[in-house]
């Protein structure tokens, strides 16, 4: 389709609608016509900014877990693990804020976002005396811990303490149904808890404690 010869929208307000629109009505109400009528332009205005569906959608997941999400600041040291656990619950907040988006992330997941920032995060780790053969295990299992977490999360009704697992029956699973009782943490603690562990896992795993104290 031939491209109008002046644009009459930005790509950034084409990404923002888009949004608006999956948040509002959810994703099968989106597509390229709904966008244009939105922005108040006919379709082909937007094949300035984007080659199709696909690649507008790859800007949604962009947008969404990756230039949305804050960075935490902090200095280097032994208390680097409290870097992660807050770029991951700001990663969680980020993704919960759009769940109708969820799928999005799915298909069109932008890890290449991720890698170009992993070199300013491996130095911060080096500053903090954590030694560069454990990088990539903490990059890696941080992605895919955050990354699966929070779109299983994303992708179910929110919950309270006592639904986080949905439908248990106290008859036929007693066990369950007592451990959800007990629970006094909400799915965000959880999650929470779950990278806190992960990280200090890996501290404890290789003796890192001792390194920090000397």
């Amino acid at each position: 389709m031939a491209r109008p010869s002046k644009p009459l929208i930005s790509r950034e307000a084409a990404v923002a609608a888009c949004i608006e629109i999956i948040d509002t009505d959810g994703l099968d109400a989106f597509s390229l016509p709904r966008l244009a009528k939105h922005l108040g332009v006919r379709a082909p205005s937007l094949y300035h900014h984007f080659a199709d569906k696909n690649e507008i959608l790859t800007e949604v997941a962009r947008d969404i877990a990756g230039w949305s999400v804050v960075r935490p600041r902090m200095n280097p040291g032994p208390d680097w693990p409290e870097y992660f656990v807050a770029l991951a619950l700001n990663f969680r907040q980020s993704v919960l804020r759009h769940r109708n988006a969820a799928p999005i992330l799915l298909q069109h997941f932008p890890r290449e976002l991720f890698v170009s920032t992993y070199e300013r995060t491996a130095r911060f780790l080096l500053d903090s005396g954590v030694p560069s053969e454990l990088h990539v295990q903490i990059l890696d299992g941080m992605e895919t811990l955050s990354v699966g977490a929070v779109l299983m999360e994303a992708m179910r009704p929110p919950s309270r303490k006592s639904t986080i697992f949905p439908n248990v029956d106290a008859a036929s699973q007693p066990l369950l149904t007592d451990a959800l009782a007990a629970n006094e943490l909400s799915q965000k603690q959880l999650f929470e808890s779950m990278v806190r562990s992960f990280l200090h896992g890996i501290v404890r795993d290789n003796n890192l404690e001792q390194l920090f104290s000397a």
